[in-house]
């Protein structure tokens, strides 16, 4: 990233709280969890401040919402993200409230700490911050500098934010976990499960940018829009037996899984066996085993199911693997090239005013999405 200052090193700027901080701005947060009723708009949420010196402060013109951050508002997850938010216990009152949800953000840098080099105030960026920060439904929000990139040119703020978490989310299970790229992919033949929702929408494009083939698994409603962003076969899970529709093709080299539940039962047996070919699933028992468990046993618990799976299909010649969100910058930066470049586009089910984020949710609780929620958060300029 160095190369984008090869003209020389910005101004330094000191380790400081924001010239603002103090001032309160309108987010919405949550001071409970539960279902709609507890998110609560308010005028008087803390003012971001720069803590570390690798931070920047973005100011907010548009989130995005995720099917993470309504589990989130409902408590899920919480053991393991309180441990992540204060590890070292260090804090007198424990409680991560009020708590602001949205993971997505496509904005203008406001304000960088004395390590960021790469990014100056004015800066357009987008980014997806990590589930135990404060979120992006909020006028400003807080990041570590390698979880920014400069948002896609060709891009509104709107549509940007729609793409930061899923295109992060796919990008781990295809790239990180899965091992796929641009040089081994071409002819490779890839099923997605699952695949009108963001993460789904996101993959089919990705993998038809590397030259895949790709069979798309969604409801019939659907199969105009997958088709549209390049998928080779799709398959209407309710148009008879989806298992057995399936085994009429040939066997898949990898399968991502945005459903869980029961398709890890049959999903494996579509493989080629002993080439490599790899399944990763994205529904995983980590969190909820951590909130039933405790952090300890959890994470026991967490372990032995994932070594035992792994091993047990290793045994019948193909690859079990999980994979998560992961926050990161440079991956941003290569899928930004491709938005860029035409190859990706983000799917936008629907746009919603930063007063209707509670209708937004009710939104994306009713599911079947087609494509992300979107909410344009800025407020005053």
């Amino acid at each position: 990233r160095a190369l984008r200052w090869a003209s020389g090193r910005p101004p330094a700027r000191g380790l400081r709280a924001s010239p603002r901080a103090g001032i309160a701005m309108p987010s919405w947060v949550i001071d409970r969890y539960g279902s709609n009723e507890v998110l609560r708009f308010t005028r008087d949420m803390m003012f971001p401040i720069i803590h570390f010196p690798n931070e920047v402060i973005i100011k907010v013109h548009a989130a995005s919402l995720n099917p993470i951050d309504l589990s989130m508002r409902s408590g899920y997850g919480a053991t393991a993200l309180n441990m992540k938010r204060d590890p070292l216990k260090l804090k007198s009152v424990e409680t991560e409230f009020p708590l602001t949800l949205g993971r997505d953000v496509s904005g203008v840098i406001m304000e960088c700490g004395l390590g960021v080099s790469y990014f100056k105030p004015g800066d357009e960026v987008w980014a997806a911050i990590p589930p135990w920060k404060q979120g992006t439904l909020s006028e400003f929000v807080v990041a570590s500098g390698n979880e920014v990139s400069f948002k896609p040119k060709c891009l509104s703020h709107t549509e940007a934010a729609a793409l930061p978490y899923v295109g992060l989310t796919a990008w781990s299970a295809l790239n990180q976990v899965g091992g796929l790229n641009q040089s081994n992919c071409s002819g490779k033949r890839i099923l997605i499960l699952g695949a009108s929702g963001g993460v789904g929408t996101f993959a089919v494009q990705l993998m038809k940018a590397w030259d895949a083939h790709v069979t798309a698994v969604c409801s019939h409603d659907a199969s105009t829009l997958v088709k549209k962003l390049g998928a080779d076969d799709v398959i209407d899970y309710k148009s008879g037996n989806l298992v057995e529709q399936l085994k009429t093709l040939p066997l898949f080299d990898f399968i991502l899984d945005n459903v869980g539940g029961s398709t890890e039962k049959w999903a494996l047996d579509l493989l080629k066996k002993w080439s490599g070919a790899t399944y990763v699933t994205l529904v995983t028992p980590f969190l909820i085993n951590m909130d039933k468990l405790g952090v300890a046993d959890g994470m026991l618990q967490t372990g032995v199911t994932v070594g035992s799976k792994t091993l047990k299909h290793l045994l019948k010649g193909v690859h079990y693997r999980w994979a998560f969100f992961m926050p990161s910058g440079p991956s941003l930066d290569e899928i930004a090239e491709l938005v860029d470049s035409g190859k990706i586009q983000p799917v936008i089910d629907e746009v919603f005013s930063f007063s209707e984020v509670p209708k937004a949710f009710l939104k994306l609780e009713g599911g079947h999405a087609r494509g992300k929620t979107v909410i344009n958060v800025i407020t005053r300029q």
